[in-house]
């Protein structure tokens, strides 16, 4: 496997040397960037291009990054390897807005695990296990009870890393993927 943006220089699956930092104004590029090249890989087969696209313009845009990185009620986390990007979580503290959501969750204060992604190329690589363990602890830091996260129900690989992670389903609410709604299961780990 050839390590993100630089094909050739192999990324050793094995290998969990990861380090996790909080993102700043410098990272807007490398998140868009990241944010770009693994969305997709969490979506169903049948989102289009087009719908995935929009999404990622509207939601995952190199200027979203820079409100996030602004909002004092988010954490972005940036994973690397060797200056190297491997990917980022989301973290936001805040009551849900989602009725859906704020229903199913039992463990409060909450804080939601809004996204977390890897590279393909650092799949394995201990590269979101080491995102998950900084964004819990940025959460009890917070004072959270509890961590909540919404995944689609098609994504089988991602709930088997957060049933890992020691996250149950506790409800399901739909995620707008351009003009269209999506089943995702709720999913909630205590702290």
């Amino acid at each position: 496997m050839s390590e993100p943006g630089h094909p050739g220089r192999a990324v050793d699956p094995g290998a969990v040397d990861a380090t996790v930092r909080p993102a700043t104004s410098s990272d807007v590029d490398v998140l868009a960037t990241v944010a770009a090249a693994t969305f997709a890989l969490a979506c169903p087969p049948h989102l289009t291009i087009d719908r995935i696209d929009a999404f990622i313009d509207g939601v995952l845009s190199r200027s979203r990054f820079e409100e996030y990185l602004e909002d004092a009620t988010r954490r972005v986390l940036l994973a690397e390897r060797s200056g190297r990007p491997l990917g980022y979580a989301m973290l936001v503290d805040a009551e849900p807005s989602d009725p859906d959501v704020a229903a199913a969750i039992r463990l409060r204060p909450t804080v939601e695990l809004s996204k977390i992604y890897v590279v393909p190329e650092a799949h394995g690589s201990g590269g979101a296990r080491s995102l998950m363990d900084a964004g819990l602890d940025w959460a009890r830091t917070r004072g959270a009870l509890g961590v909540w996260l919404g995944v689609n129900q098609q994504n089988e690989r991602a709930q088997r890393f957060y049933t890992k992670s020691g996250f149950t389903v506790v409800g399901t609410k739909r995620f707008l993927v351009g003009d269209r709604h999506e089943d995702d299961f709720v999913m909630e780990r205590p702290l």
